[in-house]
């Protein structure tokens, strides 16, 4: 049956490769099941809701992904995305979690569209390459804050808007610990890092006495506060659309960049460098995120960390189904899951944030009419502490800069129109 499903043979694997590849992947992303529920809590959400929300979520996705398009490529609500959820959405915009979820979900409706229409390569190809990789970089920075802010590295302050917070308290110290960890593990080539770093600092709360023990495994808890809990009343008004093309535009860039890396780590490719059977495997992502956005979590998509279990010799959809299956098994740790502090994730997103960055090395820094608009994105999604407005802003100054330069041929119609209708939201509210 494994044969006929995945073609083990045809694609030189074994079961055991592939289940190790698929241990491999688990470890590498496992700390979005501590991440994401933490994060979407702070937007009013059930923690325990939503962490089972994200690892069934995750389990789909993976299934789907294996099963359908037979890939060894993993998903799970992705970082950045539920920032912009609950930062954005949520706290800036002030719209109910119950609204955002309509809006991820009406996200997920257009990406599977898309995906059946084949039009996403024009969409792709629209969005100049500067512009994408600043937008990775942006929420990087975005996250980055986050995770000093959570340490209480960097706080408030009413002259310079911000400053350096007590670095000698426990928080900043076991945050800074954990970023350190992490680091070293990686450069060492261990592959479960992240989640080491995560459950390392976790025990050290508990043995300082700042963590109360929960005990490690029990059933899991109730899914019902956030299933079936979107809102899609108000995801029609014209501030909502924009939240809802900047959760469709994150999530097909991230996933075309993710499905493009693992791609060439694995030798997916054809002779014209393009990926077999693609539509599935986008259709695997959109599907995903709908049945997320149903139990009650942020936009979910492809993991570049899937090029862990690619490099321990993933070659088929039996090395994601794996991992769909460990995540579902991880439903039954949600004690251990309830018990990390916000300090233990801490340098995983300041971790997350380097990863998102380092794409920054593609942009032509010295053609300044696409630097510019990347450091206009990079610089404005913290500081205003906005997603939707970094992306924006870049949109528009994109478009006035080639303008004003002279270099007009550079615009597409998809940024022309694009950054029109942001301006037309700036000024219309």
């Amino acid at each position: 049956m494994l044969e006929k499903l995945f073609k083990l043979k045809q694609n030189q694997t074994t079961l055991k490769q592939e289940v190790v590849a698929g241990l491999t992947t688990f470890l590498t992303m496992a700390y979005i099941i501590f991440v994401n529920p933490m994060m979407l809590a702070d937007a009013g959400m059930d923690h325990g809701a939503v962490f089972v929300a994200t690892c069934l979520a995750a389990a789909i996705g993976c299934l789907v992904m294996g099963l359908v398009a037979n890939y060894p490529i993993a998903l799970a609500p992705g970082m950045g995305l539920n920032a912009f959820f609950t930062y954005t959405v949520v706290g800036e915009m002030g719209y109910s979690w119950e609204t955002a979820l309509g809006a991820v979900f009406l996200s997920g409706i257009c990406f599977l569209v898309l995906s059946l229409v084949r039009i996403r390569e024009w969409i792709v190809n629209s969005i100049p390459m500067s512009l994408r990789v600043g937008i990775a970089a942006g929420i990087g920075l975005f996250l980055a804050l986050l995770a000093l802010k959570s340490a209480g590295i960097v706080v408030a302050n009413p002259a310079t808007l911000v400053t350096m917070g007590d670095i000698t308290a426990f928080p900043a110290l076991m945050a800074t610990l954990g970023f350190f960890l992490i680091i070293a593990m990686v450069h060492h080539g261990m592959k479960s890092a992240v989640v080491i770093s995560i459950l390392a600092i976790t025990l050290l709360g508990v043995l300082f006495g700042d963590v109360q023990y929960q005990g490690m495994v029990s059933a899991p808890p109730s899914v019902m506060p956030t299933l079936m809990k979107m809102d899609l009343s108000n995801v029609l008004e014209v501030s909502m659309l924009s939240v809802v093309f900047a959760f469709l535009f994150v999530d097909l860039f991230d996933t075309s960049g993710t499905l493009v890396a693992v791609a060439q780590r694995g030798g997916f490719l054809d002779d014209k460098g393009r990926l077999p059977r693609l539509n599935r495997a986008l259709t695997a992502d959109s599907t995903a995120t709908i049945a997320g956005a149903m139990l009650g979590t942020s936009t979910t998509t492809s993991y570049v960390e899937s090029t862990a279990g690619v490099s321990a010799g993933g070659r088929t959809g039996l090395t994601a189904v794996v991992v769909g299956l460990l995540f579902i098994g991880a439903l039954f740790i949600s004690p251990l899951a309830g018990m990390v502090p916000a300090y233990a994730t801490a340098g995983t997103l300041f971790y997350v944030a380097i990863l998102m960055m380092s794409g920054l090395v593609q942009v032509e820094w010295e053609d300044i009419t696409e630097a510019a608009p990347v450091v206009v994105v990079c610089i404005l999604m913290p500081l205003t502490f906005s997603i939707a407005t970094g992306i924006a802003m870049g949109f528009i100054s994109y478009a006035v800069i080639k303008l004003m330069s002279g270099r007009y041929k550079d615009l597409t119609a998809g940024v022309v129109v694009l950054a029109a209708l942001f301006i037309a939201k700036f000024i219309y509210g």
